[in-house]
């Protein structure tokens, strides 16, 4: 609900009583991006939130400080409904694991023998059950967002059609992703599908919600996951309050741009922030990068690292990529 309407406030500072002032800026301009909590009525802007909301909630809306005693309600830690989740494929004699690594090893070998800066697949933890807890942390957040988990692009009926996404139609054009770097990424998809994910973890952070840290060291340039979700077009979308829209084809005509909505269906990737790229301290922060590609003909998004990354880190990407539209000002 925005607050247009005047109510009485006590402790907002820097406003007269009858205005409605901001708890982070302590400031009362904007009103119309002014939120009221529907719990306790203190006022913020949209863009002082962390993370920041594109607009005005359709339903109840509450503080951090009211939303900190509503914590989610953590996925049980149990393989079984891990493996369901997930729909993992089941290996009973390791054998598949096995393979993985050795083929993680030809790739990265190749890779120094031709002294290339080809993209590097990740590297699951070992300990099983520490990638479990990893994964129920992710389907922690899904569930708690009603999100089903998908690790690829989604095409619906009356959405963007599969046959709309050709990277011919990119101005500018777009680049092809080569065949070791293709080879890596399927590497790093087929890991998956066994359960063997990225060394990540979802954390919930009262200011910045659900976010994530990576859950041992990561090198750079190494494929961290692909931004995944329902594919339509930026025209059916344009009055959309989601706040994880992605770019998937920047079309010379705008009427074919097309974009990635995650919020019925995602990944890691929704949880992953964006980073305030008009800073020097943003920048600095930043540790992924947003890149678009031409893979086997078709338009896919990848967050990679940008450098190397420590544990205990939080992920933060370059909204933008090369694109300098979205206004990414009021990002952490």
């Amino acid at each position: 609900m925005a607050s247009s309407l005047g109510r009485r406030r006590t402790h907002a500072p820097k406003c007269d009583v009858e205005d409605i002032c901001c708890e982070e800026c302590g400031l009362g301009h904007s009103p119309s991006k002014l939120l009221l909590c529907d719990k306790c009525d203190r006022g913020y802007h949209l863009f002082c939130l962390r993370p920041i909301l594109p607009s005005v909630p359709k339903s109840h809306w509450f503080c951090p400080s009211c939303s900190s005693s509503l914590l989610p309600k953590s996925f049980p830690l149990f393989q079984t409904k891990i493996i369901d989740f997930f729909r993992i494929q089941r290996s009973p004699d390791g054998s598949s694991v096995q393979a993985t690594r050795r083929k993680r090893k030809r790739s990265v070998s190749m890779v120094v023998s031709k002294k290339k800066r080809n993209l590097l697949p990740f590297v699951p933890t070992l300990d099983p059950n520490r990638r479990f807890a990893q994964m129920a942390s992710l389907a922690t957040a899904l569930t708690a967002t009603n999100t089903h988990f998908s690790n690829s692009l989604t095409y619906l009926p009356r959405m963007a059609p599969r046959s709309a996404n050709s990277p011919s139609l990119e101005r500018g054009g777009m680049q092809v992703l080569s065949k070791e770097n293709t080879h890596t990424l399927c590497l790093c998809k087929s890991m998956m599908e066994r359960g063997q994910c990225p060394p990540l973890m979802v954390v919930y952070d009262p200011l910045e919600g659900f976010t994530v840290e990576a859950d041992r060291s990561i090198k750079d340039l190494t494929i961290i996951t692909e931004y995944v979700g329902d594919v339509d077009f930026l025209k059916n979308r344009e009055n959309d309050g989601g706040d994880s829209m992605m770019t998937l084809l920047s079309a010379s005509d705008p009427s074919q741009t097309l974009v990635i909505c995650p919020d019925k269906r995602s990944n890691i990737a929704r949880f992953i922030n964006g980073i305030n790229n008009h800073t020097p301290e943003g920048k600095k922060k930043q540790n992924l990068k947003c890149v678009r590609f031409n893979v086997g003909g078709e338009c896919r998004v990848l967050l990679i690292a940008n450098r190397d990354i420590m544990k205990g880190e939080r992920l933060y990407y370059d909204y933008n990529g090369d694109e300098h539209e979205y206004p990414t000002e009021h990002f952490v």
